[in-house]
C-alpha cells in the first residue's frame, strides 16, 4: 500500500470501508471502518493519514461517504451504534468535512426521506450543522479560493440549497419543522455566519493573503432577490456601517462585495440595503462609488427608487439623495436627478394620470434635491428650476384634487424661497396638514451621526402645540397667557386693587329685528344697505320658508333668483351656509317652478363657475330631503343645514354622496346568518318620486352647448365632473319611481362619451353615475334596455378595476362590477324573465 500513489491509496482503503458497512455482521468491523473514513477527515498531529491522502478523500470521496452513510441509514448496525459511537463517528462524518458536500448531502438525504426516526435523525444533524457555525466555513472555504474550482452548475446549487432551506424543509418537515429553519431564525443567523466570513477575509487581507468574495456576494445577492432582504440586512447592515466607520480594509472588502454581486441581484441588494442603513454616510461607506461603475446601480438608484416606485418612505429618499450629494464625484448625479425629478413633477400628463402617492413622492424627492444643492448649482440650474416651477404649479392647480392643489402651492412656495428670485417669495393660502408639514421640513437640512443612530428630528417636531389636559375650549389657550401678564402687571402695580368685571357672557344689543313676514325678508336682501338687516334676513329665511308654505310659494323663483346672485358685501359668518340652506328650503317647499328656474340657470351666460356649482350641490340636497319617506318626522332645517354643519360648505365636498351608495350595497349585501333575519325594506312613498324628472332631464338638455363662458366638455372639467356625481344622486334616489328605468339609461348614454375623461374627478363621477344605475335600475329594465350596451360595460368596468391610476376609480369599477354580475344572475334565474325574452 505504501508503494500506492495518494488517489489509488484512499479509493482502495474507501471501497474497502463501503464493503464492510454493506456486508459485514460484526459491529467491531463496522465501528473500524467508521474509524477508518473519520480519520481521513482528522487533521491533528496524531492523525494517521497524510495531507495528500487527506486531501484526496475530501475532493474525491467525501461526498461518496455521506451518501454511503445516509442509503445505510436503515441498516442494523446503525441502531446498535452506541450514543457515544453515533455522535463521533456516525454525526461526526457529517460535521468536520468540507461543509458545502455536508450541506448539500444533508439536504438530498432530508428530501429525499419519508417522515420517520431515520428523517428526525439527518434533521438534527442538520441544525447541529448550522449551530456549529459551519455555514461560516462554508463562506469562509470559498473567500480562500481565489479562482473557483467547481462547476457552475455546482455552485448554483449549493446557492439554491443555502439559501432555499427554509423553504425545502418547510415544505418536508410541516408542522413537525424546528424553529431554527424559521426564516425569522435562519436569515438572521446566515448574515451572522457571512459577517464572521467577512470578518476573517479581513483579517486575511492584513496579513497579506489574497481572498474572493465571489460566492459571498452571489449569496448576498441569492438572499435579497429570493424576497428575505428585510431580516438579513437587518442584521448585516448595521454591522457593515460600524465596522466601516474608521477600517479601510472592511470599506474596500464592503465595495468588492457589492461589486461582485451580479447584475440580475443588484437592485434587489440595494433597495434592502437603502432600506436598512441608517443614513446616507453609512450608506457611502458600504457601497462607495458603486453608482459610478456599474450601471444597473445607477438606474436603480438616480431613477428606479425615485420615478418608477413611490412606496418608499420619506428616510429612503433622504438616504438615496444624501448619497449621491455626499461625495464630489456622485454630485453631477444628483444634478441629474434633479432634473429628471423636476421634469417628472412639472409634467401635465404625470399630473392628471399618475396616483397621488406618487405626486406626493416625487414633491419630496424634488425638495429634498433642492435642498442639497448648493447656491452655485442653483444658480446653473435657476432657468430650468424657473420653468420647472412655473409649468408645474400651472398643472397642480388646474387639478380639481385639492391634495393636488395644495403641493403644488406648498413646492412653488419652497422652490421660489429657495432659488430667491429678485427677493420675492411666493405665498399661497392653504390648510395646514401633515402631508404638507412634512413637504416644508424637507427643505431644512437634517444632521445625521452614525454613533449610535439617534432618531431622525422632522422640522415640523420640533414645536408642537403646547397642550394639557385640562384646557378644552380654543378659548382658554388665548385667556391663559393673558391672565398671566394680568397677574405680573398686579404684581407691579400694587395700589390697583379693582379687578375687571367679566364681560366674556355679554351680549351685544341688536339694534334691528330679524323679520317676521317672507315679503319682509325678501325685501331686505333686495334693497337694504345695512350689514345688521341683512344677516338677520339670512339667519331666518331658511325657517321663514318652511313655515309659510304657501306664501313661499308665492315668491319662491324671485327669492331663489336673489339668492343665487346676492353677494357677500358684509363678509357676514356663515354666509354661504345660511345662503344654501335657504335655498334648499325654496326647492323643497316649491320643487317644480324652482328646480326648473335653477335648471333652466346652470346653462345661461354670465355666471361663475362658482354660482354653477352651487346650483348643483343645492338641487342634490333639496333631492336628497325631498327622497325621506313622507311618514318619517321631518324637523325644520333637517336638510341642508345638518349636512352644512358637519363642513364648513359642501359645496366642496361631493364624496358625502357616495356615502349613500356604500349603503345602498351594504342593504343588498347577503350574508350567512344563524336565526332570523331583518325582513327585506319595504319601498315607501316620497316626495321626491313625483318630480325626479324635473331635477333630472333639464341638466341634460345643453351639456354639449359650449357658452361663451362656460364650455362643458371643454376646460370646465371640474363642473363636468360634479354634474355626473349630482345626475348620478338623482338616480340613485329615484330607485322605486317609475321613471328610474328612463333615467337610467339616459346617464349611461351621456356618460359613455366621457368614461376615459382625463380628470379623474370626471371619471370618478361616471363610475358613480354607473354604479347608481345598476343600484336603481331593475333587473329586467338592465336586460331589456341595456342588453346592446352590458359587455361592452362590463369590459370596460374590468379594465378600470385593473388599470386606473385612481385608488377610488378602482373601487367604484369593482363595486359596479358586483351589482352588475348579482342583477344580472338575479334575472336570469327568474324563470319570468326568462320567459319574457324567449
Amino acid at each position: 500500500m505504501d508503494s500506492l500513489p495518494p488517489d489509488t491509496e484512499v479509493r482502495v482503503v474507501v471501497a474497502q470501508c463501503f464493503r464492510t458497512l454493506a456486508t459485514s455482521t460484526d459491529d467491531s468491523d463496522v465501528v473500524a471502518a467508521l474509524q477508518t473514513l473519520h480519520s481521513h477527515l482528522d487533521e491533528g498531529p496524531e492523525s494517521r493519514t497524510g495531507s495528500a491522502q487527506r486531501a484526496e478523500f475530501r475532493r474525491a470521496h467525501y461526498t461518496r461517504t455521506l451518501q454511503c452513510l445516509v442509503s445505510n441509514i436503515q441498516a442494523d448496525w446503525v441502531h446498535r451504534l452506541t450514543a457515544a459511537q453515533r455522535t463521533d463517528l456516525w454525526n461526526g462524518l457529517f460535521l468536520q468535512g468540507p461543509p458545502e458536500q455536508a450541506l448539500l448531502v444533508l439536504m438530498e438525504g432530508i428530501t429525499a426521506l419519508s417522515p420517520s426516526t431515520n428523517l428526525d435523525h439527518l434533521v438534527s444533524i442538520t441544525e447541529k450543522f448550522l449551530q456549529r457555525g459551519r455555514l461560516a466555513d462554508l463562506l469562509w472555504s470559498h473567500c480562500l479560493e481565489t479562482a473557483p474550482s467547481d462547476s457552475p452548475q455546482l455552485r448554483e446549487t449549493l446557492l439554491g440549497r443555502m439559501v432555499a432551506l427554509p423553504d425545502l424543509t418547510a415544505n418536508k418537515l410541516q408542522r413537525n419543522n424546528k424553529r431554527l429553519f424559521l426564516p425569522q431564525q435562519y436569515y438572521p443567523l446566515l448574515a451572522t455566519e457571512m459577517l464572521t466570513a467577512l470578518e476573517r477575509t479581513c483579517q486575511a487581507l492584513k496579513d497579506g493573503t489574497d481572498c474572493s468574495l465571489t460566492f459571498v456576494a452571489q449569496t448576498l445577492g441569492k438572499v435579497c432577490i429570493q424576497g428575505h432582504s428585510d431580516v438579513f440586512l437587518a442584521v448585516l447592515a448595521p454591522r457593515l456601517s460600524a465596522c466601516t466607520h474608521s477600517d479601510m480594509v472592511w470599506q474596500r472588502v464592503c465595495w468588492k462585495l457589492l461589486e461582485n454581486v451580479p447584475q440580475r441581484w443588484i437592485e434587489s441588494v440595494l433597495t434592502g440595503l437603502v432600506k436598512a442603513v441608517s443614513g446616507p454616510e453609512a450608506m457611502g461607506r458600504i457601497i462607495g462609488n458603486l453608482v459610478l461603475k456599474n450601471k444597473k446601480a445607477e438606474f436603480v438608484i438616480t431613477h428606479k427608487l425615485l420615478l418608477l416606485q413611490y412606496k418608499y418612505e420619506t428616510k429612503v429618499l433622504r438616504i438615496v439623495l444624501g448619497y449621491l450629494a455626499a461625495d464630489r464625484e456622485r454630485r453631477p448625479l444628483l444634478i441629474q436627478v434633479l432634473r429628471s425629478v423636476s421634469q417628472a413633477w412639472a409634467n401635465p400628463s404625470a399630473v392628471k394620470h399618475t396616483p397621488l402617492e406618487q405626486q406626493m413622492y416625487v414633491s419630496k424627492a424634488l425638495l429634498l434635491s433642492v435642498g442639497l444643492m448648493t447656491d452655485s448649482e442653483l444658480l446653473e440650474l435657476r432657468s430650468e428650476l424657473l420653468q420647472c416651477m412655473l409649468g408645474g404649479m400651472q398643472s397642480h392647480l388646474d387639478s380639481n384634487v385639492v391634495q393636488i392643489r395644495r403641493v403644488g402651492m406648498v413646492v412653488g412656495e419652497c422652490l421660489s424661497a429657495r432659488m430667491d428670485i429678485h427677493g420675492t417669495k411666493l405665498k399661497f393660502e392653504y390648510d395646514q396638514d401633515e402631508e404638507t408639514q412634512e413637504l416644508l421640513s424637507l427643505m431644512t437640512p437634517t444632521t445625521t451621526s452614525d454613533k449610535p443612530e439617534p432618531e431622525p428630528v422632522h422640522v415640523h417636531e420640533v414645536d408642537p402645540p403646547q397642550e394639557t389636559g385640562e384646557v378644552t375650549p380654543s378659548a382658554q389657550n388665548t385667556s391663559a397667557p393673558q391672565s398671566s401678564k394680568t397677574d405680573q402687571d398686579s404684581d407691579l402695580d400694587s395700589d390697583d386693587e379693582l379687578t375687571p368685571y367679566d364681560m366674556s357672557g355679554e351680549q351685544e344689543m341688536s339694534k334691528a329685528a330679524p323679520p317676521r313676514y317672507l315679503r319682509d325678508c325678501l325685501e331686505t336682501l333686495i334693497s337694504s344697505e345695512e350689514p345688521v338687516r341683512v344677516e338677520l334676513s339670512l339667519r331666518v329665511a331658511e325657517s321663514l320658508v318652511r313655515k309659510n308654505v304657501f306664501a313661499t310659494k308665492e315668491i319662491s323663483v324671485k327669492m331663489t333668483k336673489v339668492l343665487l346672485h346676492i353677494e357677500d358685501k358684509y363678509s357676514i359668518n356663515s354666509f354661504l351656509r345660511l345662503r344654501q340652506a335657504a335655498m334648499v328650503a325654496l326647492a323643497v317647499t316649491d320643487s317644480i317652478p324652482v328646480t326648473e328656474y335653477l335648471t333652466a340657470e346652470f346653462y345661461s351666460l354670465n355666471y361663475s363657475l362658482r354660482q354653477r356649482l352651487d346650483i348643483l350641490e343645492v338641487l342634490a340636497l333639496a333631492a336628497q330631503e325631498l327622497s325621506k319617506t313622507i311618514t318619517e318626522k321631518r324637523v325644520p332645517s333637517i336638510g341642508s343645514a345638518a349636512i352644512a354643519d358637519s363642513t364648513p360648505y359642501p359645496g366642496d365636498n361631493p364624496v358625502h354622496w357616495r356615502q349613500v351608495v356604500e349603503q345602498r350595497i351594504q342593504g343588498k349585501t347577503k350574508r350567512l346568518s344563524k336565526g332570523a333575519t331583518q325582513p327585506p325594506a319595504k319601498a315607501t312613498p316620497n316626495r321626491y318620486a313625483p318630480v325626479a324628472g324635473h331635477f333630472f332631464f333639464p341638466l341634460l338638455r345643453n351639456y354639449d352647448k359650449p357658452q361663451v363662458t362656460f364650455d362643458l366638455l371643454g376646460s370646465d372639467h371640474l363642473v363636468l365632473g360634479r354634474l355626473i356625481h349630482t345626475l348620478g344622486l338623482f338616480v340613485h334616489l329615484a330607485v322605486n319611481a317609475p321613471v328610474a328605468a328612463q333615467m337610467g339609461c339616459a346617464l349611461l348614454d351621456f356618460v359613455w362619451a366621457v368614461r376615459y375623461h382625463a380628470d379623474q374627478m370626471v371619471r370618478r363621477g361616471v363610475l358613480f353615475a354607473v354604479c347608481s344605475v345598476f343600484l336603481s335600475m331593475p333587473s329586467q329594465n338592465l336586460l331589456l334596455d341595456l342588453s346592446d350596451q352590458l359587455f361592452e360595460t362590463r369590459t370596460w368596468l374590468a379594465d378600470v378595476a385593473e388599470g386606473d391610476p385612481d385608488a377610488d376609480c378602482r373601487s367604484l369599477a369593482i363595486q359596479s362590477l358586483v351589482l352588475l354580475d348579482k342583477s344580472l344572475k338575479k334575472q336570469l334565474q327568474d324563470p319570468q324573465a326568462i320567459s319574457l325574452e324567449s
